[in-house]
């Protein structure tokens, strides 16, 4: 398994899904973000969630109750840009120094494989400031390897209110790494995407039955 602890970001605003996207039921979960959950626990050794409210996520057993991160309290920003340094802030505190990088997902990118995290692993001890995957059509900020050193430039960028990973990654020492199938990249944003991806679920098990 892997050892680099993974945080699924699951504290957005959901404004074009219309309801919160996490709390959406997914394969055979009652929501999203227990599907993620449960199936990331298999590859990664520690699976944290990056979120707004502890509430949400009842589904936590007692001793997973800190795998949940709380974002620092700000007003009106749901960009990924809080989420990032209270998982360093508090993966520093429990871990000190031992913990280099982290591996995010997005709570709404929920075909995104195992052989997809591999290739990314492949350059982790590389000397780059984060490991990030691209497809034909645009970069994927919401699924990397993070190092702590860009700690300090989160905090810089919500300090100066600007919150946009793809300017911090053109701006950071990145290596993109090319995949050329979108459909596991799919992005639960819109209901119709949502609808795409329950689809794909049923025509999945049937193959495999």
């Amino acid at each position: 398994m892997i050892t680099t602890p993974c945080v699924i970001f699951a504290g957005g605003k959901s404004s074009r899904m219309g309801e919160d996207k996490a709390l959406l039921p997914f394969g055979d979960k009652p929501t999203l973000i227990e599907f993620q959950y449960e199936r990331l626990k298999k590859i990664f050794q520690t699976v944290y969630i990056s979120g707004k409210d502890a509430k949400k996520f009842h589904f936590l057993k007692e001793d997973e109750k800190e795998n949940f991160i709380e974002d620092i309290k700000t007003q009106n920003i749901y960009a990924p840009t809080t989420g990032f340094i209270s998982v360093f802030d508090a993966l520093h505190v429990r871990f000190s120094s031992r913990i280099n990088e982290i591996f995010v997902l997005s709570v709404d990118t929920p075909f995104i494989a195992e052989e997809e995290i591999l290739k990314l692993f492949t350059h982790k001890d590389e000397p780059f400031d984060a490991i990030i995957a691209k497809t034909p059509q645009g970069i994927h900020p919401m699924c990397g390897i993070y190092k702590k050193g860009l700690h300090v430039s989160f905090k810089k960028m919500l300090q100066d209110n600007e919150h946009k990973l793809t300017k911090l990654l053109r701006d950071s020492n990145t290596l993109f790494i090319e995949f050329e199938d979108e459909n596991n990249f799919l992005n639960l944003n819109h209901k119709e995407e949502y609808q795409k991806a329950l689809l794909r679920l049923q025509q999945d098990r049937k193959v495999n039955e």
